[in-house]
């Protein structure tokens, strides 16, 4: 399992970042291994929608959050 990653999967849409909008910021609960249950912040690149499973190398970051321009 820890070789592969971790299965997490997406609870909410954060919202963009990045320079041009390209990175997703997402907060996803981790399904198995020594952080099951836990709800982390992550930033990902790529399409990706609720209910999608991603495979985490690590379970120990979090993204920032993102800040809110005016």
């Amino acid at each position: 399992m820890g070789e592969l990653g971790f299965p997490a999967r997406v609870v909410e849409i954060i919202g963009r970042t990045g320079a041009r909008g390209e990175i997703i910021q997402v907060r996803c609960e981790v399904l198995e291994g020594p952080d099951e249950g836990k709800v982390l912040v992550r930033n990902v690149r790529g399409p990706v929608k609720l209910g999608d499973v991603l495979m985490l190398m690590e379970t120990a970051m979090q993204a920032r959050k993102l800040e809110v321009r005016k």
